[in-house]
């Protein structure tokens, strides 16, 4: 897909910070999924420079990985630019493609489900207040032949036999 220029928000400090954002830009737009989700995955660090590449590849005419990876960075965005992102993705809902809804529908359940709780049955594992059953078998302490004085390793009764056809 080939992709318009993007003009510089005024927020790029220096000509690298472009070209990074540019090739992270074009990532999002590829059709390896792997690659657009990593390249999102970096843009939710850049704040309001990443936080624009993902509303534009969210709401622009994209493919569907496209959508989804953009999708995907929105959902991992942290700090100040967490509740816009959800917000976002609130408002993708509503929107006029069908797949764009989809990929809001199916980022807002995945964000739900990470806030819900652990199962009962786990919770009460991990914090050790379920009782726990008594082993069916003693264990005993098992010395090694060192610790059991003069005796030899196999044993004072048996020694080792040497091997019938070499004698």
């Amino acid at each position: 897909m080939k992709l318009k220029k993007r003009e510089p928000s005024g927020r790029e400090k220096n000509e690298e910070t472009i070209e990074l954002l540019e090739r992270l830009r074009e990532q999002v737009y590829s059709e390896n999924p792997s690659a657009a989700r990593h390249a999102a995955f970096h843009l939710s660090w850049m704040q309001e420079d990443g936080f624009d590449i993902l509303k534009e590849a969210l709401n622009g005419h994209a493919q569907r990985t496209t959508k989804s990876a953009a999708a995907y960075g929105l959902r991992k965005m942290r700090g100040r630019m967490k509740k816009q992102a959800i917000s976002l993705l609130e408002e993708g809902l509503k929107h006029s493609t069908d797949g764009t809804r989809q990929v809001c529908t199916n980022a807002l359940r995945l964000l739900r489900e990470a806030k819900q709780p652990a199962p009962l049955g786990a919770q009460q594992r991990s914090s050790g207040q379920q009782k726990r059953p008594k082993p069916k078998f003693r264990i005993s302490e098992i010395t090694p032949y060192r610790t059991q004085g003069n005796a030899s390793r196999y044993g004072r009764r048996n020694p080792p036999q040497s091997p019938r056809f070499n004698r």
